[in-house]
């Protein structure tokens, strides 16, 4: 039986000057998780995930800044800047201890976060990511982001564009990610998202691998098996870098592990956590 999706509540709240979005889904009593997507992702990336786990923690997947329905951001877009903002949306939401997970940039933000403060996560999840970035895969995302179409004259024609650029292997959520990475215009047409100021960045890689020796926690390494982003032998250094952690490959999975494989990137996690 397929899994229905359960909708979260959208929440903003101030960080840094920018009004930021995430969803909430609820069980305010449980452990909470904090979800980071990808760059040019959006939170609605972990809906399914989060549906499959609400019974057991207390969900939130955070916009980050310039993605989804968050601000577009005037003071710029650098890898401190985006952990800047996780550290004020911890803070904001009071969240003293949690698990953090994320995907690609997420995951690298994620690392980020770690390298300022250790104190808060119970457990860190890497997806898909590393101090070290594999050249085809950086090509191929930089490729997608040369003069996209600024608009669409529906959800479905963005789908057809994003599956045109490759890297899904899933199309059920791609579909969902084309979904949610437009908006409807008064003119009856679908624009981007994303602030068109992401599509000139080039996310810099800084210097993580100092941090990783020092992160305390479980952590649990999410490498697709086909993901020309993250090369074994970067996720096999980064297993031996952190004291306590564990990779897990994902058969059949490129770099959108929970996307490509979501019932396996599931298994993976819930057997990290105990859950």
């Amino acid at each position: 039986m397929a899994l229905e999706l359960q909708a979260a509540q959208d929440r903003y709240v101030g960080v840094n000057g920018l009004r930021l979005h995430y969803l909430d889904w609820g069980n305010a009593d449980a452990p909470p998780m904090l979800l980071l997507h990808g760059y040019t992702g959006h939170a609605h990336t972990w809906d399914f995930f989060a549906t499959a786990l609400r019974g057991r923690y207390h969900i939130l997947a955070l916009d980050q800044r310039g993605h989804g329905d968050s601000a577009w951001a005037q003071d710029g877009y650098t890898h401190e800047r985006f952990v800047d903002d996780v550290v004020g949306f911890v803070a904001a939401l009071g969240l003293d201890r949690f698990i953090l997970i994320g995907l690609s940039m997420g995951g690298l933000n994620a690392m980020g976060y770690m390298a300022r403060d250790t104190s808060k996560v119970d457990r860190l999840v890497i997806v898909d990511i590393g101090p070290e970035i594999m050249a085809a895969g950086a090509g191929r995302i930089r490729a997608g982001q040369v003069a996209p179409p600024p608009e669409f004259a529906s959800q479905e024609e963005a789908f057809q564009y994003l599956r045109s650029l490759g890297g899904f292997r899933n199309e059920k959520a791609l579909r969902h990610r084309a979904h949610h990475a437009v908006r409807r215009q008064p003119d009856g047409r679908w624009r981007w998202k994303l602030d068109p100021a992401l599509r000139q960045w080039t996310p810099a890689v800084p210097d993580l691998w100092p941090a990783l020796a020092r992160v305390p926690c479980p952590t649990l390494i999410v490498r697709g098996a086909e993901s020309d982003i993250l090369a074994p032998e970067v996720a096999e250094r980064m297993a031996g870098t952190i004291p306590h952690a564990t990779l897990v490959t994902v058969p059949d999975s490129g770099h959108p592990v929970p996307a490509d494989q979501p019932a396996a990137f599931e298994r993976a996690v819930r057997q990290f956590l105990g859950a």
